[in-house]
């Protein structure tokens, strides 16, 4: 049966805010969350990848830049050495370049977007302050190159380990709308994003949403994501549900593991958007 993935990145992990890996596997619409697992450094991180198993990954990080963005710089015009120049550049070289380019730019389209921003609800993937996503891909990206995996629509790797980009606020604001489940900010950790987290998990187990996928957890397992008040283990699950669908997908027949044909292979595209 394959391993399925969900992470929960962070560009700078440590031990109070590491990465989280909820593993898990799925059956006849049931997806069952294994354990999770907490990475506190980027190394630690590449070297769980490098590992020999097989899995199906998806990643709560970016995998491309916007083409508009990539061609007005004259970077790379390919995924591959795309990455490996942008691996090469330091967060200060992102930073003071992407705020050029923004600068240069009128009130209300400071930022370039990727196609899939505006159906996923995602932050521009060169946004590089709250959330610092620009390096989220520097970091992260770079590593699953490294690792071999095989990146559907990006990059051709080892087929026995699949990485897709996800985004768990996707699938959380199908159940929840507008309503803040999770905050890192300690005054904001209040009790009606704890109820958030207990409608959004309750959705999930009972399978109420259009993944039509119902979750499994032990009553530890509920406890703890309830109680996770940053909400970073339940995004990781998230990321397994989505990984979940991803691998249904591709049993049924579809090439890019549910991502759409014609997926822009510079900018890549995030699952279930």
């Amino acid at each position: 049966m394959t391993l399925l993935l969900g992470c929960d990145f962070s560009s700078s992990p440590t031990r109070q805010k590491p990465i989280v890996l909820a593993l898990g596997e799925s059956q006849a619409g049931r997806v069952q969350l294994s354990k999770l697992e907490h990475v506190t450094s980027l190394d630690a991180f590449g070297q769980w990848l490098a590992q020999p198993h097989s899995w199906l990954g998806v990643f709560d990080l970016p995998f491309g830049l916007p083409r508009e963005l990539v061609e007005h710089l004259q970077w790379p015009p390919t995924w591959p050495e795309l990455i490996r120049h942008y691996a090469a550049l330091s967060r200060d070289d992102i930073r003071s370049t992407f705020a050029a380019f923004c600068n240069a730019r009128p009130v209300g389209g400071k930022f370039a977007h990727r196609a899939a921003d505006k159906p996923a609800g995602s932050s521009p993937s060169m946004k590089w302050v709250n959330p610092p996503v620009a390096f989220m891909l520097h970091a992260g990206v770079p590593r699953l190159l490294d690792s071999g995996a095989h990146l559907p629509g990006l990059h051709e790797g080892d087929t026995s380990r699949v990485a897709l980009e996800g985004y768990p606020g996707l699938l959380a604001r199908e159940v929840l709308g507008n309503r803040s489940y999770k905050s890192d900010d300690k005054a904001k950790q209040t009790p009606e994003r704890l109820i958030a987290r207990k409608d959004l998990i309750t959705a999930l187990e009972l399978g109420q949403t259009r993944l039509k996928l119902r979750l499994k957890l032990t009553h530890a397992q509920r406890d703890l994501l309830v109680g996770d008040v940053k909400g970073d283990s339940l995004d990781a699950v998230l990321c397994l549900m989505q990984a979940a669908w991803a691998l249904n997908q591709h049993a049924h027949g579809a090439a890019l593991y549910g991502l759409p044909p014609g997926t822009d292979p510079l900018e890549g595209w995030i699952i279930t958007a």
